[in-house]
C-alpha cells in the first residue's frame, strides 16, 4: 500500500504539470480553432525565466514564479499579435505551418543564449517526511497545491467573469459576438495570456522538481500537454485536465513496474486507444458546422 501511495503522489506531481500546459492548448484551440504548437516552448521559456530570475536576480520562489507567469505571459500575447493574428483569414494550414515556425524561432534564439543546459539554484528550502513508508517533501506539496489552486482560479475566470462570458461567447459563434460589443481581439489576447501564463507557472515547477532545463525541453513536453488536451477533449478546459491525470499516472506507473524505456511507448499505446473509442475526448463534444 505504502508503494503505492507514493506512486500515485508521484504521479500527481507530474500529473500538475501536464494539467497547466495542456489548459494553454485547449483554451487557444477553443476560442480560435488554433493548434498553438509553440506552446510547449513557452512553457521552456518559463523555465529560462526561473533560471535568470534565481541565478541573476537572486528572488526567492515567488517572486520568481511571478516574473516567470508574466513573461510568459506577454510572450504570449505577443506570439499571437505578431504571427497568429494576421493569420485569422489565411487557410488553417498556413497558421499550423506559422506555429510550428514560431517554436523553432523560439528554440533556436534560447539555444543562442544559453547553449548549454542550466541548473536552476533552490528557491525553496525542500523538506522531506516520512509517514507510513511514504516520502513526500515540501516541493511536491507545493507544486500539487498550487496547480490545483490555479486550475481552480482558471476555472472562476472562465465560468464565473464576463471576461470569461466573452470567451465562451466567443469559442460558441465569433461572428456574431462583435455585434453585442464584444472585443475580440482583446479576448483573445487574454486567453493567450492566461495559456502562456500557466505555461510559465509550469515551467518554473517543473525547473524546480527536474532541476536540469535546456532550450529543447519544450518539445516532448508539449506534446504530451497536447496529447493530455487531446483525450480530454480539446477545447474543454475541465477535460484537459482530466487527460492530464490520465497521462501522468499512466506513464509513472509504466515506470514504476517496467522498464523506463517502455513509458512513452505504453503511454501513448493506451491513449491511442482511448482515442479511438472516444474519437472527441472524455468530455469532448462534435461540432456543428454552420453553412
Amino acid at each position: 500500500m505504502a508503494y503505492w501511495l507514493q506512486q500515485i503522489l508521484n504521479a500527481l506531481q507530474l500529473s500538475s504539470i501536464y494539467a497547466l500546459i495542456a489548459l494553454g492548448y485547449t483554451m487557444v484551440y477553443g476560442i480560435i480553432n488554433l493548434i498553438n504548437f509553440a506552446h510547449g516552448d513557452v512553457f521552456m521559456v518559463g523555465s529560462f525565466c526561473c533560471f535568470m530570475a534565481a541565478a541573476f536576480l537572486g528572488l526567492s520562489f515567488l517572486p520568481a514564479l511571478l516574473l516567470s507567469m508574466i513573461g510568459s505571459a506577454f510572450l504570449g500575447v505577443a506570439i499571437e499579435r505578431l504571427a497568429y493574428k494576421p493569420l485569422r483569414q489565411a487557410p488553417r494550414v498556413s497558421a499550423i505551418i506559422t506555429a510550428l515556425g514560431v517554436g523553432i524561432f523560439i528554440e533556436n534564439f534560447t539555444l543562442s543564449l544559453a547553449p548549454y543546459p542550466k541548473v536552476i539554484p533552490p528557491l525553496l528550502k525542500n523538506i522531506t517526511w516520512a509517514l507510513g513508508g511514504v516520502t513526500f517533501s515540501s516541493l511536491q506539496l507545493i507544486i500539487i497545491l498550487l496547480s490545483i489552486g490555479l486550475m481552480f482560479f482558471l476555472d472562476y475566470i472562465v465560468y464565473r467573469t464576463p471576461v470569461g462570458m466573452a470567451m465562451r461567447a466567443i469559442s460558441w459563434d465569433k461572428t456574431y459576438v462583435p455585434l453585442m460589443g464584444v472585443p475580440v481581439d482583446f479576448i483573445i489576447s487574454i486567453t493567450f495570456a492566461l495559456g502562456a501564463g500557466l505555461a510559465g507557472a509550469a515551467g518554473t515547477m517543473y525547473g524546480l522538481a527536474y532541476p536540469v532545463i535546456d532550450p529543447y525541453m519544450g518539445i516532448m513536453v508539449g506534446w504530451k500537454a497536447f496529447i493530455a488536451a487531446v483525450v480530454g477533449g480539446i477545447g474543454n478546459i475541465r477535460g484537459a485536465v482530466i487527460g492530464s491525470f490520465i497521462l501522468g499516472t499512466v506513464e509513472i506507473m509504466v515506470v514504476a513496474f517496467f522498464p523506463s524505456t517502455y513509458r512513452d511507448f505504453v503511454a501513448f499505446t493506451l491513449l491511442l486507444l482511448l482515442i479511438i473509442i472516444r474519437p472527441y475526448g472524455i468530455l469532448g463534444k462534435p461540432r456543428t458546422q454552420k453553412v
